[in-house]
Parts: structure tokens; C-alpha cells; sequence
């Protein structure tokens, strides 16, 4: 299969797929890099050995025919055809990681790698949509016998070979490719192959590149950190040996809000070292990832010297490579524009968490976006055939795991509200949407983070932050009328807190909308105190005493077997869910079986933690999300009838209360995101602590 680049190779050429898209080929052979290009995006493999996520950055599993001169190399996808072979295929496992080169990749002879990975292919959709370019220059060095094959997708996900170049030098050859962005409106990603046709060949570097004549842009971090100075400190150290992330950067911010202080840490010296005096250490007190993040927007802005800011969590692990992206894109964006980063698992790398993340407006509640969905696993599926993931997505917000702000987005619709934890980062990206900034997730831009799929904080303390901020979010920028659906939710899940003896959850979300009721002012008032109340509030009730040692509580017992011993099934649809709430709030009704206060009546695995299962029972042992203990739960008919009173009560005055409420939090919005506002909350939570 010989393509009009192929006869035009050395000279350049014009190839043209199917599709309309237009490639040219040019021979870079004597140029460097010093000639106006600017690069968006660099191939590059991985920090660490980590075999877990080498399939992120180099992709070997493609199949070809016997590679010899005058054999053509087949498509990846020609598994139907008659000279189909399996590949003896090469992943990059055995690559030399001392840390010296990311950017180049020995390929042995006879094999073939492709980069159509999460972290090497170009997002060209995103680009398509969000910047002015109209095309993209791949810049490929190369030397040895290898075959430079590029492609690109539609977003169907379907595959289309642009070019196929021979280089065979012993000298290390530049090839470029001019790639036309126009035909990527609705998705789609470039890539490229490399065949080693004769002995190895090594790729000594690539580049997407761009002609455009838009200045670097610079940027502070901020890092808000709570007693995990050993994350935080690691963080440090790893962009301390980013030496070319470091330029771009300006300071770095450490939020320090616990009594576990990084500055004590025993490596924080080099860290400190290492940044060649860009690192600054805030203490304040506990106010939360909101409290922690609007202190460093606020100092990005007063130092005067950055384009924006990067919110970074202090338990993740950052490819450094995904900073220079962000600000590059921020860089080359049409307007002011949000860049946030994805979310792998850091205890299960190739697990990407979320894609995009959008709020469902009539629920208003946050969820993966359309066409997405949460836990892909890179190391089972790849991109080459999961064709949702050639889509672009569009979002709502993203989370502030890793988000790099604009400052003129932070001086035109303020810092952080003042919501402590959750919420914070979505309300952002709604209220930045609102005043014309979009937020872009961006492919290739990551952190590894320690996953929540492992804790249940919608029953432990955080179920306070998470009714409140639900709540005052949809009070200031829910569309519909009362938030649409969010007060009958609410009211549900008030109540299945209640069924299923979860005493401290319902509690916290009472005191929540009773804080709401008060008013705005109650953000900023209480944001340094509110914790205090929270623990005493919940160390009131067993559902949140938990011990490590199931031995430590009395053995199961049951005065009456399940009927016909069958344990209660889940109940199914509309009629089930009210049938079962109704039996479960019959039995609160009923007394206590006494010895039930004695002796648990079952264990119930978190994995099984369902209200209509525990609104069963008099008690139960009840296991941890993370596995590390078990609480006692004990029905309460006194109680639950307080509860169920209260909250009847509450929500209804909220309903009566909402479009008054409404108006009063977003006259207030600028007030509580305000700069002098939160500099007041700063100086409070220092003299507290």
C-alpha cells in the first residue's frame, strides 16, 4: 500500500483521508526547535516504573505482518484480514528508567508501539473547541529503520490513517506533519505509530506543536494540606525535579490548616531546596479545602506576578507534564477558561475516577457527564476500542484535585465560597460559567489521587457540608423553581437515615438546613467553629462509635429467625420503595426487643448498607467503608419520632422560605467571595488556632 506521502517522502507531501482531512508531510531534517513553534503537548513515558500505569503512555498490543523491506505494515484493526498475525508485540517494560530522558523510547526491531494513549495521543476536539488554532504540527524526531504511521479518530471512535513515512538513518531525522484541526468538532484525537522495520529504532523526542506568537504564561500553586505531611511533602519533592515545570511556575503555595506540620517533616528541607525559593508555607487554621484554596487564590492575586492559579489536593500524585499542558491551553484558550485535570485512583493507577463532571440541574447533584462513566480501567480497556472516550465532553466543573484559575476569572466573580468542604469546587465552575468562563477537563492533564470509592462520607461528619452546600448552591444558582427536585430528595434521605438508625447523618443534615435558614452570614460566622459542633454532635450517637475489632462487641444473636429464612430482598420500583419505607416506619413504631440491646442482631457488610436492609432490624454491627472497624447501631423509637418531626418541619419551612432565601444568598454572593471578606475569616482562624 504505497500513499501519496510515501511517494512524496524527503520532499514533502499531502495526503487526504476519507474524511476530508488534509495531512502534509515536511521534512524537518537540520531545523530545531528555536523556530516559532510553540509546543502543546510533548510525548513523554512515565516518572516511574510503575507497570500499573505504562499503558497510560505506550501502547504495544497492535497486530501487524512480517516487517521487511517491500511488506507493508497492516492498519491496527486488520484482524479480518487473510495475512492477519498476531503481533510479537512490545509495551516499553523493559525501558531504562534512570530518570534521565521521558521523552524517548527504544523500539526493538520487529515490533510496532502506538501512543494512542490517555497521556501521548493530542486531544485535537478539545483543541478544535476551545482555542483559536486551526491546525497542529506533529514534530517527530527519529533515527534506525522505523516507519512513522499517523492517524487520527472521529468522534465514533472510528480510526483513519493519514500518513506513512519511511525514515532510515543512522542520524537522527526530524519529520513533521501540518494536521488540519477543522474536521474534529464533535471529537476525536491524533496519534501516531512507530514499526521498527530493521533492528531497533529509537524515538529521541515528539511534539504537538503549534505557530502561534501568544507569550508563556506563569503560574502560582496552591496546595491546601491537613495533617498529611508526608503526601505533601512528596508533592514537593517531585516537582522539585520537574526543572522544566518549574519555569512556568512562580510560587508555590502550602496551606498548612493542621497540628502535623510540613515544615517539621524531615525531608521538607530538600523539598524546599529543590524549588529554588518558590515555596511558601501559610499556616492557618482548619477552614476547610474552601478555607485553604480561597487563601491561595488571594495570594496568587496580591503577589501580581501570575496568569493564574493552580489548585492542587496534597494527597495526590502529579504528572508534572499535565501542569505545562493546562497552562498552555489556558494560554492559547479563546477566552479565560478554567483547565482542570482528570482523576486516576492512586492505589489502582490506570483507573481513571471521572472523564467529566456535570450537575443534573432539576436534581442539582453533581454525577459523571453524558456519555461517560466512572472507574475505566486503561489496563483492560484501551482507548482503541472504547469508542465513548473519543467524544469531547463538556462540563460543568472540575474538581479542585487539580484546577488551574485564571486570575482574571478570580478577580472578576471572587475566591471560594466559604463552604469549608464539598461543593466548593462545582458552585465554581457554575458561577464562572455564569459570567462567560468555561471549564475545560482536559485529556493528558492528571493526578493520581487517593480514591473516596473507599469511604462513605455521606454518614460520617461530611454529611453536614454535604446538605448545607447542596442546599446553598441551588439557592444561588439552581434555575428552577425551589431547586426543582432537591427539597423531596433532601426530605428522603433524611428519612433513610432515620429508618436505617442512622441517628448522626439525620441530625447533621437538620442542623444543616437549620444553619441554612439563618441566613449568609452564617458562612463566614461559623466556617472556623462549625467543626467543633459537628464532633460533639455526633459523638452523641452509636451509629458513629466505631471499633476496630469485631470481637470488641457482643456476639451475634437473633431471637426470631427470618421468616421462611429469607433475609429481606431489595425492594423493586416506585411501589416497592414506598411499601418498604412504610413497613420500616411501622417498626419504629413498635418497642425495642430488649435484647437487642444486648447482643446485635446481624452484621451488615457496608457493601450491603441499604436503609430498607437495617430498617429490619432492632441493632446490627455495621463494617466501615474502609474496612478498618464496625459500629453498633441501635433503634431508638424516641428518636427517630424527633427526627421525623423535625425534619417534616424543617423542610417544609424551607420550601415556604426558598425564593426569600434565594434572593437573600445572592445578594450576599459577592460579599462572602469577596477578598477582604475572606482575609477577615484568615486573621479569625489565626488567632483560633
Amino acid at each position: 500500500m504505497t500513499t501519496t506521502a510515501d511517494a512524496a517522502r524527503g520532499s514533502g507531501g499531502t495526503a487526504q483521508d476519507g474524511g476530508g482531512t488534509t495531512a502534509r508531510v515536511e521534512d524537518g531534517a537540520g531545523q530545531g526547535s528555536g523556530d516559532g513553534l510553540r509546543v502543546l503537548h510533548r510525548v513523554v513515558m512515565p516518572v516511574d516504573p510503575d507497570q500499573d500505569i505504562l499503558k497510560l503512555y505506550i501502547e504495544g498490543n497492535v497486530v501487524r505482518t512480517p516487517a521487511a523491506d517491500g511488506i507493508d505494515v497492516d492498519e491496527p484493526d486488520a484482524s479480518d484480514r487473510p495475512d492477519y498475525q498476531p503481533a510479537e508485540h512490545w509495551d516499553g517494560s523493559d525501558r531504562d528508567h534512570d530518570g534521565a530522558d521521558r521523552r524517548s523510547v527504544v523500539v526493538p526491531g520487529g515490533r510496532r508501539v502506538s501512543f494512542l494513549t490517555y497521556f501521548n495521543a493530542f486531544p485535537a476536539s478539545y483543541w478544535r473547541r476551545w482555542t483559536a488554532l486551526d491546525e497542529v504540527i506533529l514534530r517527530i524526531r527519529v533515527r534506525g529503520d522505523v516507519k512513522i504511521l499517523v492517524y487520527r479518530s472521529n468522534s465514533k471512535g472510528h480510526s483513519q490513517r493519514l500518513e506513512a513515512v519511511d525514515v532510515r538513518s543512522t542520524a537522527t531525522e526530524e519529520r513533521r506533519f501540518r494536521l488540519p484541526l477543522k474536521p474534529f468538532v464533535d471529537g476525536g484525537w491524533y496519534w501516531f505509530e512507530l514499526v521498527a522495520t530493521q533492528g531497533p529504532a529509537v524515538l529521541e523526542a515528539a511534539e504537538w506543536c503549534a505557530e502561534t506568537d501568544v507569550p508563556q504564561g506563569r503560574t502560582s500553586v496552591g496546595i491546601t494540606t491537613y495533617n498529611r505531611p508526608d503526601f505533601c511533602v512528596q508533592q514537593l519533592l517531585a516537582l522539585g525535579k520537574a526543572t522544566d515545570v518549574l519555569e512556568v511556575i512562580d510560587e508555590i503555595f502550602v496551606i498548612d490548616q493542621g497540628t502535623d506540620r510540613v515544615e517539621d517533616h524531615p525531608d521538607y528541607a530538600d523539598a524546599a531546596k529543590a524549588l529554588e525559593g518558590k515555596l511558601r508555607i501559610i499556616d492557618q487554621g482548619n477552614l476547610g479545602g474552601s478555607g485553604g484554596f480561597a487563601r491561595a487564590m488571594d495570594e496568587t492575586v496580591r503577589s501580581g506576578s501570575s496568569d493564574y492559579v493552580l489548585l492542587l489536593d496534597d494527597d495526590v500524585v502529579t504528572e508534572p507534564e499535565g501542569i505545562l499542558r493546562a497552562v498552555t491551553f489556558a494560554d492559547l484558550a479563546r477566552k479565560p477558561t478554567i483547565v482542570g485535570g482528570h482523576m486516576f485512583s492512586l492505589y489502582d493507577r490506570s483507573v481513571l475516577h471521572a472523564y467529566g463532571e456535570t450537575l443534573a440541574p432539576y436534581r442539582w447533584f453533581w454525577g459523571p457527564a453524558p456519555h461517560t462513566f466512572h472507574g475505566h480501567d486503561f489496563g483492560y480497556h484501551r482507548m482503541r476500542e472504547t469508542h465513548w472516550l473519543h467524544r469531547r465532553i463538556d462540563v460543568d466543573y472540575n474538581g479542585w484535585w487539580m484546577c488551574l484559575i485564571p486570575v482574571k476569572v478570580i478577580k472578576d466573580i471572587g475566591l471560594s465560597m466559604p463552604m469549608f468542604i464539598k461543593w466548593d469546587d462545582a458552585e465554581y465552575g457554575v458561577r464562572a460559567r455564569a459570567a462567560g468562563y468555561p471549564t475545560v477537563s482536559l485529556p493528558g492533564v492528571a493526578v493520581w489521587h487517593v480514591p473516596w470509592h473507599d469511604k462513605d462520607d455521606t454518614i460520617d461528619w461530611q454529611a453536614y457540608f454535604h446538605e448545607r452546600n447542596r442546599l446553598v448552591s441551588a439557592l444561588l444558582h439552581s434555575p428552577y423553581d425551589r431547586g426543582g427536585n432537591l427539597l423531596k430528595e433532601s426530605l428522603f434521605v433524611s428519612i433513610k437515615h432515620a429508618l436505617a438508625m442512622q441517628y448522626s447523618a439525620a441530625e447533621l443534615m437538620l442542623m444543616a438546613i437549620e444553619d441554612v435558614l439563618r441566613g449568609p452570614e452564617h458562612m463566614h460566622e461559623s466556617i472556623v467553629s462549625k467543626m467543633d459542633e459537628i464532633r460533639a454532635v455526633r459523638a452523641k450517637f452509636p451509629d458513629s462509635k466505631y471499633r476496630e475489632d469485631l470481637e470488641d462487641f457482643p456476639a451475634i444473636r437473633r431471637r426470631k429467625p427470618p421468616r421462611k429464612g429469607r433475609e429481606a430482598e431489595p425492594p423493586v420500583g416506585r411501589k416497592g420503595m414506598i411499601k418498604a419505607a412504610i413497613v420500616g416506619g411501622l417498626k419504629q413504631m413498635r418497642p425495642v426487643d430488649d435484647s437487642a440491646f444486648r447482643n446485635p442482631q446481624t452484621l451488615v457488610p457496608h457493601i450491603d448498607l441499604r436503609w430498607w436492609r437495617l430498617s429490619r432490624f432492632d441493632s446490627a454491627l455495621v463494617s466501615a467503608a474502609d474496612g478498618t472497624g464496625a459500629a453498633w447501631y441501635r433503634r431508638d423509637p424516641k428518636e427517630f419520632r424527633s427526627l421525623m418531626v423535625r425534619t417534616n418541619a424543617l423542610h417544609a419551612k424551607l420550601y415556604k422560605e426558598w425564593p426569600r432565601l434565594a434572593k437573600r444568598y445572592r445578594a450576599a454572593l459577592a460579599e462572602l467571595t469577596s477578598p477582604e471578606r475572606w482575609r477577615e475569616t484568615f486573621e479569625a482562624s489565626r488567632r483560633r488556632s
